[in-house]
């Protein structure tokens, strides 16, 4: 028996590759991200049955709109009632947007880029670069000139393919092939192409105040870019024209994932996990992840919950770290401010967090 275990733990096959890599050193929650209790105690908006409110947006009708893990996207007044299922996208919306007419464009793990009418007719904007797949549409926004920009998380992990979002997010993440990138599409030409590749699992997007750049989370680097509009098929992995590509926010304590606009020039971001030691000792030695992968789910390399969000301005300058290390409300995936509240994204909760707005002037 002993010998079986110990071929199956050799021998299984599994579906990653995994690269080596260099892991920078982590000093733990040191200022401006000293351990702190100011996330704990949300109050919880009502989702039925529904969870993973993943990303939650006011739309320009007033009302709030959450997509959730089973494909719905909730709509309901802001503070909760009138909730109903606007509609199911037949995928997982895990960011969306709204264009200059009132189209939901959304970013569906596996169906690629949406547009969503008022009526609920669905589009299906891009689901592929050229002849390559788009595998993992993940985060979106839309710029003023009705241009589109929206990342493609892997692809070699398809959420459909392997499991889901979050397997998927963790192979990849395990594996580090960094075949991430971030991407563009143009309405009036119907074209897709591509800004940025080389990121390991490209995750939330921003536009910059003057929208001349996107500021992108890469979650398994620790780390946010800002990214010029101009680019175009940057490499990350390589060294880039700073004028193009350079870091915003690096070394963080957990893993980068949402990126939404605040007030007064806040931008927020969500850490879905804290930063753990096992798979920054295991990056050089692609074999012992290959290993980890071999065991049970329970024994995978995957951090336990530990709430956490920050407000950070352009410049990189934290403005606020707001955290809960019981977890109790968990895999904080990011943050939509409004005037009077706070409300907290998360992959696996089974509500909607949210505190009130201290910070709007």
């Amino acid at each position: 028996m002993l010998g079986l275990s110990l071929a199956y733990l050799l021998l299984a096959p599994v579906p990653v590759n995994p690269v080596a890599w260099q892991a920078t050193p982590f000093s733990g929650y040191a200022p401006p991200h000293a351990r702190n209790e100011k996330l704990a105690s949300l109050r919880t908006i009502s989702i039925g049955d529904e969870q993973g409110p993943e990303h939650i947006a006011i739309a320009p009708d007033g009302r709030l709109y959450v997509a959730v893990a089973s494909g719905a996207i909730l709509r309901m007044q802001p503070d909760g009632s009138q909730r109903e299922v606007w509609l199911n996208s037949g995928g997982r919306v895990l960011g969306f947007a709204f264009d200059a007419v009132g189209n939901m464009i959304a970013a569906d793990a596996m169906r690629g880029l949406l547009a969503i009418s008022a009526q609920r007719e669905i589009r299906v904007l891009a689901d592929r670069v050229g002849q390559t797949p788009i595998r993992y549409a993940n985060a979106v926004v839309v710029a003023r000139s009705g241009k589109i920009y929206f990342t493609d998380a892997s692809q070699r992990f398809g959420a459909r393919e392997f499991g889901g979002t979050f397997q998927a997010s963790v192979l990849d993440i395990v594996e580090h092939s960094s075949t991430g990138r971030v991407l563009e599409y143009d309405p009036a030409s119907r074209q897709t192409r591509v800004l940025a590749g080389g990121l390991c699992f490209a995750n939330g997007i921003a536009l910059s105040a003057d929208e001349r750049d996107l500021l992108v989370s890469e979650t398994g680097e620790y780390r946010v870019w800002k990214i010029a509009l101009a680019a175009h098929e940057l490499n990350l992995k390589r060294k880039t024209d700073p004028a193009l590509a350079r870091l915003v926010l690096k070394d963080l304590p957990g893993y980068p994932d949402n990126l939404m606009r605040g007030r007064d020039g806040r931008v927020w971001l969500g850490l879905a996990k804290p930063r753990g030691a096992a798979l920054d000792q295991m990056a050089d030695q692609p074999w012992l992840r290959n290993l980890s992968l071999r065991l049970p789910r329970t024994f995978w390399p995957v951090p336990p919950a530990y709430g956490h969000v920050i407000a950070f301005a352009e410049n990189g300058k934290i403005q606020a770290d707001l955290q809960d290390p019981s977890g109790l409300y968990p895999e904080t995936t990011g943050v939509t401010e409004t005037a009077d509240r706070l409300y907290i994204h998360s992959l696996h909760a089974h509500g909607i967090g949210w505190m009130p707005n201290s910070f709007s002037h």
